[in-house]
């Protein structure tokens, strides 16, 4: 192998070993940050939406119950989805251009 084609490839595994360490660092970030958010989140969701059974839970939910409940969930879902999108901005962000 010549000397331009032993530098061209030095210089290729140096950026995939850069994108691999860069990719660990935000998949260790990431997974910190979504379990402290899962584990707080998730409870603080549990507590709220446990608010909306106001009676005794029989084999369905009054009318009410139900669509808080409903309501519930999806403040939930959308929540998530912000976080999914979010971390995913911040991901794109870190990746070294191309």
């Amino acid at each position: 192998m010549d000397e331009a084609t032993q530098r061209e490839l030095n210089t290729f595994v140096e950026q995939e070993q850069a994108k691999a360490k860069l990719q660990s660092s935000t998949h260790t970030f990431t997974e910190m940050c979504w379990n402290k958010w899962v584990d707080w989140e998730y409870w603080e969701y549990l507590a709220d939406c446990s608010r909306c059974i106001t009676g005794s839970i029989g084999s369905r939910f009054s009318r009410a119950e139900e669509t808080c409940l409903v309501n519930c969930v999806d403040r939930f879902l959308d929540t998530s989805l912000h976080i999914v999108k979010a971390l995913d901005q911040q991901r794109q962000h870190m990746q070294p251009p191309q």
